[in-house]
């Protein structure tokens, strides 16, 4: 029963864990990160088990973490609103061209990694962007205009000339 709680708690841990993490964090992933990522997998196995190394211990921890990974996507597909908490929601970073400096900051994200993230989808400039969206996966999709690109109205180089 022991190793069925702390598998639970565990469980709960990491999803604080990652929520606290952020969605582009998680997205991307440094070679160094990926390291903790494993060497923390090392640290949960012993905390989950302690020094119960039988199968029956292992099995029983799995099982746990199975069972809590079906229970949270039962409860997701049922509730909107729990959906929405365990699985974090969209965030609108670009609207009508123009990065949304709020969200960027609430998603510690830089304009250079919006502007990226744009370019790796065949996006050469923002102002063609109608919507930018960071998922909850914290992958990005973007909505674009396909006309010319629109003259920006405050702080281009044109104004600041005259």
């Amino acid at each position: 029963m022991e190793i069925i709680l702390r598998a639970a708690v565990i469980f709960l841990f990491i999803w604080l864990a990652t929520k606290a993490m952020g969605k582009r964090e998680l997205a991307q992933l440094s070679a160094f990160e990926l390291i903790l990522l494993v060497t923390m997998g090392d640290l949960i196995q012993q905390g989950v088990t302690g020094d119960d190394r039988s199968i029956t211990g292992a099995v029983l921890a799995v099982s746990t973490m199975s069972v809590l990974i079906v229970f949270t996507s039962f409860v997701s597909y049922r509730s909107q609103r729990l959906r929405t908490a365990l699985e974090g929601f969209p965030v609108i970073v670009v609207r009508d061209g123009m990065p949304i400096d709020n969200a960027l900051r609430a998603e510690r994200l830089t304009l250079d990694e919006i502007t990226g993230a744009a370019r790796d989808q065949g996006i050469d400039d923002l102002r063609r962007v109608r919507v930018g969206i960071l998922e909850p996966e914290g992958k990005f999709s973007f909505i674009i205009d396909d006309g010319p690109i629109p003259q920006q109205t405050s702080g281009s180089q044109e104004e600041s000339m005259n």
